[in-house]
């Protein structure tokens, strides 16, 4: 099985959070791949190497890419995630393996007040949208607690 890390090192204490999270990986059978923007691209090399691939996480990965655009000064639209994301799904689809996704639901709470943060909210909702509508699959998880989503 394979782990796809989105989560970028920025500071100490993320360094020593993934650290961590190596550490209680050794010896269990995993491989990571490091992949905080090129989530795509690892996905297909990945699915030609794994049977099992865990995505650990969009909302990091959206993160990354929303982050990228701004210090580009570029413009990221929620069609623009939900291409990025059916590519991701396609990926996926076309490699065939079974694939365990993690994201966060951000859009339960109060709405932020400032335009950024009411933007990335709506680009991880395109991007948890685009990626469960293409599952078999999809468990809610409130505090530790599965709650099955139903297609409608």
């Amino acid at each position: 099985m394979t782990l796809i890390a989105t989560c970028p090192v920025i500071d100490k204490e993320m360094n020593e959070r993934i650290a961590r999270h190596r550490f209680e990986r050794q010896g269990r059978g995993w491989e990571t791949r490091e992949a905080p923007e090129q989530l795509i691209e690892a996905v297909r090399q990945a699915g030609n190497e794994f049977d099992v691939l865990l995505i650990d996480c969009l909302t990091l990965w959206v993160n990354n890419l929303f982050y990228r655009a701004q210090q580009e000064k570029l413009e990221i639209t929620e069609q623009h995630m939900t291409e990025l994301s059916s590519r991701l799904v396609r990926a996926w689809q076309e490699c065939g393996k079974s694939l365990i996704v993690v994201s966060n639901e951000l859009g339960m709470g109060l709405v932020p007040t400032d335009s950024a943060s009411r933007l990335y909210r709506d680009l991880v909702g395109r991007c948890n949208q685009t990626v469960a509508a293409a599952a078999t699959e999809a468990i809610f998880m409130v505090s530790g607690r599965p709650v099955p989503l139903n297609r409608s």
